[in-house]
């Protein structure tokens, strides 16, 4: 691999030339994007299966479930659901994000024309859409491809070279995106380049024209940081402990399903999942029964042998997470083997807010219950709170759920479910506050990857209306001047 400031002159060079720029250059790398993911579906499920110990869609086994093959129950080796949750949150988002880009690419790139005033009326003025430069990619390991191939999407759609860093913990799928996905893109205008933290420090050490990156909110300060030597832009991709609250007059069963779905899948490490639950003593003492029927339908009464449920990433969250099963009372699951890295489907009870399990992200399969009085005493303990990444409501009043969305902030909301807002790309994906800054998805990662140019284009004719405007000034071309500079009752000013 060529030295890193040699691989950034490279590119610089690209760009400088104008390769990346036409619509045509642009469309090839998306098309490029597509065919990485049509050919090596099965080797991206190979490599998820090996980094966060999904069984693959060949219906192969981990390690640590074909030494339980002779006693797991049948539907642990069926084949249909095996790659279900790589399909769902990698794969076919993956391919949405690239075919919306595809189809959309002209019309994104196209001037937008805006209102002009009295004095503007015979000029051009438009915005126009053009790329950063040379931009960096930093992605996690969680998701480790959807979360590197959908800013990726937006940055080479809007024409950036691009400099893209994977995750060196996810380490088969970072593997796949540095030894196969060059070959389906320019590598002129594209590099991969790997490592730690120290390769990534001193890849930081360097100026970029744009910086997106995604993980967690005390790497993000350091990424900020980095930024701000060379005062380059930045999108920050941050965690954070995201609210559940339960009102009373929930169904259990129905909350108890879509809480347990959207906590556990993964395994838990998901950015967006819920970190708690805020509900009455009474809804939790109906809610737990609840709980622990889903996660039997779910996973099966060993949710050890179930192949849905994924394995901690590595063993040093296994142990971050193993300390934190301390936290509270273990009220369903809690079992644990570092051998295998498992984890099981855990609630926690009686947890005190100074606890460690409420002060840090979570980013595992725990999920504690926080009692409160009622939707006020709700709020007021969210905002207490730095503002989360995601906030869930779940009421069958309206007016509850419309009372926590008005009086809370947090980068995304759903109410009466989890995820959903995610598979939306006409709404904008993102953090406030210690959660992140910046926004992605659909035509969001464009304009992140674009700078928004203000333009004015004038006839070098017409000097005697502009001569209203010099000295030596007149009482009456003042008047004259701010009528014409009116536009829609939004004054502008002359500067």
């Amino acid at each position: 691999m060529e030295p890193v400031a040699d691989t950034l002159r490279r590119l610089r060079e690209a760009f400088s030339a104008g390769r990346t720029r036409p619509a045509g250059f642009r469309a090839a790398q998306l098309e490029g994007l597509s065919r990485f993911l049509q050919d090596n579906r099965q080797l991206l499920q190979d490599a998820l299966a090996q980094d966060l110990h999904k069984v693959s869609s060949t219906g192969q086994l981990p390690p640590y479930l074909l030494s339980q093959a002779p006693r797991l129950h049948p539907a642990s080796t069926h084949r249909a659901a095996s790659a279900f949750e790589s399909e769902i949150s990698e794969i076919s988002i993956s391919q949405g994000e690239v075919n919306l880009a595809l189809r959309n690419l002209r019309v994104w790139m196209k001037d937008e024309k805006v209102p002009k005033n009295l004095a503007t009326q015979l000029d051009s003025a438009f915005i126009r859409k053009e790329p950063f430069g040379l931009v960096l990619i930093v992605a996690p390991w969680n998701y480790p491809l959807y979360l590197t191939l959908v800013p990726l999407v937006g940055a080479l759609a809007a024409g950036n070279c691009v400099v893209l860093k994977p995750s060196e913990i996810s380490k088969h799928m970072e593997k796949v995106l540095a030894e196969v996905l060059p070959r389906y893109l320019d590598k002129s205008c594209f590099a991969v380049v790997l490592g730690g933290p120290q390769e990534t420090g001193q890849l930081l050490e360097n100026k970029f024209d744009y910086i997106f990156f995604t993980g967690s909110s005390h790497v993000g300060k350091i990424v900020m940081a980095a930024a701000a030597k060379h005062l380059t832009p930045v999108t920050l991709e941050l965690g954070g402990k995201n609210p559940c609250y339960v009102d009373d007059d929930c169904d259990p069963q129905t909350v108890a399903n879509r809480v347990a779905w959207f906590r556990y899948f993964n395994a838990g490490q998901t950015c967006v999942a819920p970190d708690y639950v805020l509900c009455s003593p009474e809804m939790q003492e109906r809610l737990l029964p609840a709980l622990q029927g889903a996660i039997a339908r779910f996973f099966g009464n060993d949710p050890r042998g179930s192949p849905d449920l994924g394995r901690i990433i590595n063993e040093k969250q296994f142990q971050r997470l193993q300390g934190l099963l301390g936290c509270g009372r273990v009220a369903i699951g809690g079992q644990s083997d570092e051998r295998e890295r498992y984890i099981a489907p855990t609630v926690l009870v009686d947890v005190q807010e100074t606890e460690p399990v409420m002060q840090e992200e979570i980013f595992g399969p725990i999920l504690p219950i926080v009692n409160v009085r009622g939707p006020d005493e709700a709020i007021d303990f969210i905002n207490r709170r730095e503002k989360p990444l995601a906030l869930y409501v779940f009421s069958n009043s309206s007016q509850v759920v419309n009372r926590l969305l008005a009086r809370t902030s947090s980068g995304g909301f759903c109410g009466n479910d989890g995820f959903m807002h995610l598979t939306l790309t006409s709404l904008p994906f993102g953090g406030v506050g210690t959660s992140g800054m910046g926004q992605y998805h659909g035509k969001f990662s464009f304009d992140t990857f674009s700078h928004h140019r203000a333009c004015l284009l004038r006839s070098p004719g017409l000097e005697k209306i502009c001569a209203l405007r010099y000295p030596p000034y007149a009482q009456r071309n003042l008047r004259l001047l701010l009528a014409a500079m009116k536009v829609r009752n939004c004054s502008c000013t002359l500067l």
